[in-house]
């Protein structure tokens, strides 16, 4: 493991499904047979998308989880999962050796990774230990926090200047800065902001969500995070989540430059452009001159479904480590996990003592 220089060079077939209800079209015209039909076929879309979305946001849901069995297959489908995504603590030494030699990179997400995923998203905080841990990090590598969050959200929470953020799943990149209370010029050291030009959009959208589910939707809250809303339904009755996901595409209905995707207990509205966490991670590697180099090591450390762009991304260069935040089996694209947040801390602890040895 090298020090660093100075420079830091599944949306899956329910957004398709979501993309297509965008077509559905009420109310319907009143005219004859074939009109009837092309109904019938809107409606039956319409409730296989409600069907596709709320299976989805149910999956996302620990308490689900929590209720599946503790034995016999459940047993089995988990320590057949572990084979496949040991754990990075356990084989921490395997990896080390893979990366002795090379630039280490690391990238972070921040809910469920660095904090535990709370039902009020506003104290989400950090302990001292873990702004420790990631001090320690990102004074041997190169390091971000890639986050769906508001990049000063972030940056409150975390408050390490040194850092590079990633914000708005990674639509508002800023490199270090030396000052740490934060209060920089903006736009001097800005690298990335890819959906400026939703900016206005945006903001219409979320006072039209807020006022949807203030009305509507008790325990609904919806979080600006610049470019793209968080429509977090932690704290809903799960009998009301259909009524929540109805509201938040009658709304985007009237907003075709905007997309609805999910994550962790929230339903994500972001600009309607191919850029993602992991573009975002290929646009930090450039950035630190890491884009066509074979020695380089990229860690990257996510628990949530839009962190899957990123592992993607490092199994598609075939280098660095993918490392999934997870108490239970899901599908994903990285190749090794830890448990909750307390694990994330000890990994970055034994990252930064591995690289002094």
């Amino acid at each position: 493991m090298t020090k660093h220089g100075v420079v830091l060079g599944p949306e899956d077939a329910v957004v398709a499904a979501a993309a297509a209800a965008r077509h559905f079209s009420f109310p319907p015209p009143r005219t004859g047979g074939d009109s009837c039909r092309k109904l019938a076929a809107q409606v039956d879309l319409g409730a296989a998308v409600m069907v596709s979305w709320l299976d989805s946001m149910k999956a996302s849901s620990p308490r689900h989880r929590l209720m599946a069995p503790l034995a016999g297959a459940a047993d089995a489908e988990h320590d057949d999962w572990m084979e496949r995504h040991p754990s990075a603590l356990d084989r921490f030494d395997a990896l080390a050796a893979a990366a002795k030699g090379k630039q280490v990179a690391v990238f972070l997400d921040y809910d469920g990774t660095l904090s535990p995923i709370v039902e009020d998203p506003d104290r989400a905080v950090m302990t001292d230990e873990m702004r420790e841990a990631v001090r320690g990090v990102a004074a041997r590598f190169p390091t971000a926090i890639v986050s769906g969050r508001c990049r000063d959200k972030v940056f409150g929470f975390v408050r390490l200047a040194e850092l590079y953020y990633a914000g708005s799943h990674g639509m508002d990149i800023r490199g270090p800065t030396a000052d740490p209370n934060h209060h920089g010029k903006e736009g001097k050291s800005v690298l990335c902001q890819p959906a400026s030009e939703f900016l206005p959009v945006i903001e219409e959208a979320y006072g039209a969500l807020v006022e949807r589910m203030e009305a509507s939707i008790p325990g609904a809250k919806v979080e600006n995070n610049k470019f793209c809303l968080s429509v977090h339904f932690r704290c809903v009755e799960e009998a009301a989540w259909g009524a929540l996901f109805e509201q938040v595409r009658a709304v985007l209905k009237d907003y075709p430059g905007l997309r609805l995707t999910q994550g962790r207990k929230v339903l994500e509205v972001r600009p309607m452009i191919k850029w993602d966490k992991g573009k975002a991670l290929e646009f930090l590697l450039d950035s630190l001159g890491y884009a066509e180099r074979s020695d380089v090591f990229p860690i990257y450390i996510g628990d949530d479904r839009t962190d899957e762009d990123a592992f993607k991304v490092l199994r598609s260069r075939g280098q660095g480590a993918g490392i999934l935040v997870s108490k239970f089996p899901k599908e994903t694209s990285a190749s090794f996990s830890l448990r909750e947040p307390a694990e994330v801390r000890d990994f970055l602890r034994r990252l930064v003592d591995a690289s002094t040895t």
